[in-house]
């Protein structure tokens, strides 16, 4: 197996479709090389930790609601191709994604975690929940499979956070300054939310590549 390490943050809508366009690729090749590990990034690591109004966070970010339009324009297409339902209106607060990613780094223990990252985006970008919400999230843990009273005692702690925080600070001291960012291999960084066709010609480069080295 071939390892790509994801580095995204749940509240990136580019992340959302980059996952969906793989996810297709995966689905079109099932006898694909990967192993997928989630890795954090916050793309508002100063965020408030009760999150902020939505209409107020577009507002500072993007100058308003139509400046977010504009922001969020090249996405539309992209979001469509991929298969994902980006419904701005239903979101009411941004969170501060760091209980998001603890959560996702407990699925990883429990082999959970592209589930558990699948709901979350889901969860938030088409269903317009607060990921802040920590009633929220145990919601989801349990969904997913892992223990929703634990998840929620973990969430009431201070569990991992500095764990988090040094994670998204090793990807930023790596280079990584957007996301979503796929290492492949530990040595092939592919950024941005590839179309499903860059992805299927990754694929089959690594498969050929592999059965060169069995025929050798």
């Amino acid at each position: 197996m071939i390892k790509i390490d994801i580095i995204s943050d749940v509240v990136c809508p580019w992340c959302y479709v980059g996952k969906a366009y793989l996810d297709r690729a995966l689905e079109a090749r099932p006898d694909h090389p990967f192993a997928i590990e989630w890795h954090p990034f916050q793309l508002n690591p100063d965020m408030p930790a009760g999150g902020m109004a939505r209409q107020d966070y577009l507002e500072l970010k993007f100058g308003g609601r139509e400046g977010a339009v504009r922001a969020y324009a090249p996405l539309v297409d992209h979001a469509a191709a991929a298969g994902v339902a980006l419904n701005h209106d239903l979101i009411r607060t941004t969170p501060n994604s760091l209980d998001a990613h603890r959560l996702i780094h407990w699925a990883g223990l429990e082999g959970r975690q592209t589930p558990v990252v699948s709901a979350l985006f889901r969860a938030y970008w088409s269903e317009g929940r607060d990921i802040g919400d920590t009633d929220v999230l145990a919601d989801i843990a349990g969904q997913a499979g892992l223990d929703r009273a634990m998840t929620l005692r973990l969430l009431s702690s201070d569990a991992d956070r500095e764990d988090i925080r040094a994670r998204d600070a090793h990807a930023r001291a790596r280079g990584v300054s957007g996301v979503p960012t796929f290492i492949i291999a530990e040595r092939h960084a592919v950024q941005g939310a590839q179309p499903v066709e860059t992805w299927l010609k990754i694929i089959g480069e690594l498969i050929e590549k592999a059965k060169d080295i069995d025929d050798e």
